[in-house]
């Protein structure tokens, strides 16, 4: 395995080169980090190229984070840059149905449904109700009839879809089934807590109908969709985030395990923290705590699979405070990068440290909050994001 040290090195070298288009970022450290044992990232990098060669068909992967991931900007844009490297629209997202419980959904995709759905997140104690999964949030309807579905929206990397797994909590006392004239075939697994459906053909929507039988047991219970293009390989990224999502929220999410499965992603990006720090009692043990836990479930769930955690965005609290704590989550992050052999993206480093967020406010790429971004600044970070991992997979494989 190569020195680490000399192939930050080289990275920063590569950095330097570049030309400075925002003069708050910091560009010398925009690089990929490594713990000792970086074999899982270097695992990632090789299905990468073969992907890129025509060897492998897709790349799956699996980002969970707060509202920073919620939004869908920094995904959006993320995704938009790994399929341009084969200029594909193939292979898909995950995908859940916020504008049905009225919360804010990334720009790529729409929900709609005309019945009645309760929302509940992990994240809120007011909405805690049953069981969560990967995304942390649930769209809960008693209904006695009502129809919902999902449409791609005007979006530069995914136009259409043949597949579409609907996670659901098999509640016999509904039944649903698709509204789409167009041939299907379905195909049940409660014990993955999922209904695929398969088209014969492309589309760009689908409506499912459903009705409620008896009253024996309450709630239809929707987890999200899992979205596929399966005819034309590309890239799959599931945008695993809840606004106030936070490492402890995470973890109430019992059927996280048992979705995470289903997708099996390649590489897993961690974004947790802001939320964390937020709380006045933040501890840096239980937060690496915590982190422990979700990479255990995570290999569970996809042995072998590239573990990526980025360290958080300077924020403020309440607009008016500066919150130092960001500066101890960075050492966490350092820390959970070697104990867990996995890699790290320093997002808080990059975007300039300790009261760079003021300067990101000022030339109008954050909000007032102080917390969160506007689109484009999103995109900066997804696009600096990007040529990192991008600069680190050309270093092991050089053309």
């Amino acid at each position: 395995m190569r020195n680490l040290l000399f192939v930050l090195c080289a990275c920063v070298q590569l950095v330097c080169a570049q030309e400075k288009k925002y003069p708050f970022v910091n560009y010398q450290q925009n690089v990929i980090f490594h713990g000792k044992d970086s074999s899982d990232m270097l695992a990632f990098y090789k299905k990468l190229n073969n992907y890129l060669q025509g060897k492998e068909k897709e790349i799956s992967i699996a980002h969970v984070g707060g509202s920073h991931v919620q939004g869908g900007f920094w995904g959006d844009q993320l995704t938009t840059r790994f399929q341009s490297l084969k200029k594909t629209d193939g292979s898909g997202f995950f995908a859940f149905p916020y504008k049905m419980v009225k919360t804010n959904s990334p720009p790529y995709y729409k929900s709609f449904s005309d019945g009645k759905w309760k929302r509940c997140r992990s994240a809120t104690v007011r909405e805690l109700c049953g069981d969560f999964g990967i995304a942390g949030i649930t769209a809960t309807s008693n209904d006695s009839a009502n129809s919902f579905g999902i449409k791609i929206d005007s979006c530069r990397h995914h136009h259409t879809f043949n597949s579409i797994k609907v996670f659901h909590n098999f509640n016999g006392s509904f039944v649903f089934s698709s509204a789409s004239q167009i041939n299907s075939s379905r195909k049940d697994f409660p014990e993955a807590g999922y209904s695929e459906f398969t088209f014969d053909k492309l589309i760009d929507s689908i409506s499912f109908s459903m009705l409620r039988k008896d009253t024996l047991q309450r709630d239809f219970v929707l987890y999200g969709f899992d979205v596929r293009n399966t005819l034309r390989p590309g890239v799959y990224y599931a945008a695993l985030g809840a606004n106030g999502a936070s490492t402890q929220s995470v973890l109430r999410c019992s059927k996280f395990t048992q979705q995470m499965t289903v997708l099996k992603p390649d590489l897993v990006i961690f974004s947790l923290g802001v939320n964390d720090v937020q709380d006045k009692d933040f501890s840096a043990d239980e937060y690496i705590a915590h982190y422990d836990s979700l990479v255990s479930w995570v290999k569970t769930a996809s042995p072998g699979c590239a573990i990526l955690f980025t360290t958080i965005t300077d924020n403020y609290v309440k607009r008016r405070k500066p919150n130092k704590k960001s500066n101890t989550v960075e050492y966490c992050i350092q820390k959970l990068m070697h104990k867990h052999n996995a890699a790290m993206w320093d997002m808080y480093g990059v975007m300039g440290g300790y009261k760079s967020i003021l300067k990101w406010y000022k030339a109008g790429y954050a909000r007032r909050d102080k917390v969160h971004f506007s689109a484009r600044g999103y995109h900066i970070f997804a696009d600096l994001m990007f040529d990192a991992m991008m600069r680190s997979y050309k270093y092991n494989y050089p053309k």
